[in-house]
């Protein structure tokens, strides 16, 4: 599992945490009821605190993404897909209601947005043929 921390980001440590780590069980990199590095080990690996990383897996197992068993550490749920994929839908209604009222202000369409999509779909698509 590869987790990326960014002091640029405006997501606090935890957050970047376990987004990432729910990012990885969605796209299936994780799989239900594989052991994750000990909160000790990840906040090593990551040059973070052990705080940090144990408020990211308690919000994991909070939402239902993990489950930790005292003296054994803690694992990927199984976690239904179709939840991971609503709830990544929502982000992605916020961040897009965001970039429609910034857009607006420089006269910047939906329409436009939609166009910009299709470009990146099509870069995309080209280097992965």
């Amino acid at each position: 599992m590869f987790i990326s921390l960014s002091a640029a980001s405006p997501d606090p440590m935890y957050k970047q945490i376990a987004d990432q780590v729910r990012d990885a069980i969605a796209s299936g990199e994780l799989a239900a009821l594989e052991r994750l590095p000990s909160i000790r080990e990840l906040a090593e690996a990551l040059r973070t605190s052990v705080i940090t990383v144990k408020r990211a897996y308690l919000d994991l197992e909070n939402e239902g993404c993990i489950v930790s068993r005292p003296g054994l550490g803690s694992f990927v749920a199984a976690v239904d897909p179709a939840r991971l994929r609503e709830r990544k839908l929502g982000e992605f209604r916020r961040e897009l209601t965001r970039i429609v009222r910034t857009g607006a202000k420089f006269s910047i369409r939906p329409d436009d947005l939609v166009g910009l999509i299709r470009g990146i779909e099509e870069d995309h698509d080209g280097k992965h043929a």
